[in-house]
């Protein structure tokens, strides 16, 4: 009677794990670039106009946070190829591979598409179809992820230089000298640059020209992105403070110590004047944008991507290999989805929102298309994994109980 009770849990448990997936709304509003805006909200609310199943996608290599333009998904990874996919299901369109490896986010402008990568080369393709239309060399690798304003780009590169170029052919229109390198994002505003670096310093530069307007030291690298609303700037830093600067000055509005590495950028919600922002602390935290009050602060994992605002949730990715969405003004869970189901656990990237869908990818190369509405996750190729591992461990529970009732027969 044990056995057949046996028999009956095992087949429970894997029907759970192989159960399928259902369908997801997504808005047809572009996500164009990392953060989504120029201002980095992160924030998307759009009603949906088609129905694209949740799905899966395997390539290579660590990816990037993906981007949307014209209901197409983008991304890069570490082994140099950048993919183009259909949102609705999650079939290749084309792929591009470039000389080095892919860590930040694209930009889409018009009818192109820019990234930066190892090999030094900030690439413009077409992003219809991925044919190459220029590149254009810098002193070393490219890890920030571009910023486009007015047909001018602007990234960093570890040669501790920001560039601005030109968008139609790649003419360099000036550069701007740090001591380190940049793996900041740019974020454009009111005729700024703002970006960090890994000298310590958050930069603010004049988007005509490339001449600094001020620089703030921190003491530590400055990796994050920032994030801006009217004249505050909030940044965080390695050295684990997080800050609220005036864009126009420098000067500091506050600061608060999240006790840890931040390498999350920050997502506002200026309706509610909420800050979000992660840490390598394990967790994910809310603070007042006025004064840096803290306001709630969960335990996720380590927080090292960048989250997404959804509606009164917030969407955020760990270290862990989960995503959750919470509730936005309280801290409380949702939702959450972990595709490698504890056993086969990945880092994930900075998540995107879409309509009801949620994309993210992770560090073993698979990015997923997740549904809120349905409350369930793409159909992780771990699954199956796992199924087997529970069959495995299932099977072999069966030959040692039939292993152990022979010697007891034999022992009678």
């Amino acid at each position: 009677m044990v056995e057949k009770k046996n028999i009956f849990i095992g087949f429970i448990i894997a029907c759970f794990f192989m159960s399928p997936l259902a369908i997801a709304p997504a808005s047809a509003t572009d996500w164009p670039m990392f953060q989504e805006d120029l201002n980095h909200s992160a924030y998307l609310d759009e009603a949906s106009d088609f129905n694209p199943d949740a799905w899966l996608f395997q390539t290579k290599g660590i990816l990037t946070s993906p981007v949307i333009s014209d209901k197409i998904l983008y991304f890069g990874s570490s082994s140099g190829l950048l993919n183009a996919l259909n949102v609705n299901d999650g079939s290749s369109v084309w792929n591009y591979q470039a000389g080095g490896n892919i860590t930040g986010s694209p930009v889409i402008a018009g009818d192109d598409i820019y990234f930066g990568s190892g090999d030094s080369y900030l690439y413009a393709l077409d992003k219809k179809t991925g044919d190459e239309l220029w590149k254009y060399k810098t002193g070393n690798s490219i890890e920030s992820s571009p910023a486009i304003d007015n047909g001018i780009i602007y990234f960093g590169s570890d040669d501790q230089r920001l560039y601005a170029l030109n968008t139609t052919n790649g003419a360099m229109k000036w550069e701007f000298q740090t001591t380190n390198a940049i793996k900041s994002a740019p974020t454009i505003s009111n005729g700024s640059v703002f970006f960090g670096s890994d000298d310590g310093n958050i930069y603010s530069v004049n988007i005509n020209n490339g001449t600094q307007n001020w620089a703030y030291n921190t003491g530590n690298a400055v990796e994050t992105s920032p994030a801006i609303n009217n004249t505050t700037m909030y940044m965080g830093t390695t050295n684990g403070n997080f800050y609220a600067l005036n864009t126009a000055t420098g000067a500091i509005l506050w600061t608060y110590n999240l006790n840890d590495t931040i390498k999350s950028s920050a997502v506002l919600d200026p309706n509610d004047n909420t800050v979000f922002v992660g840490s390598d602390s394990g967790n994910f935290t809310a603070l007042d944008m006025r004064d840096g009050t803290l306001k709630w602060s969960v335990n996720t994992g380590n927080v090292e991507s960048t989250a997404a605002l959804m509606g009164d949730n917030i969407v955020v990715t760990s270290t862990t290999g989960t995503l959750y969405v919470l509730n936005k003004y309280s801290g409380k869970e949702v939702w959450s989805y972990m595709p490698g189901y504890y056993v086969f656990n990945s880092p994930l990237t900075s998540p995107i929102v879409y309509g009801d869908d949620i994309f993210a990818g992770d560090n073993n190369g698979n990015m997923y298309a997740m549904d809120f509405s349905r409350k369930v996750g793409a159909p992780s190729m771990y699954l199956y994994y796992v199924a087997a591992i529970i069959i495995v461990i299932f099977a072999g529970l069966i030959a040692l109980r039939v292993l152990m009732g022979r010697r007891r027969k034999k022992g009678e």
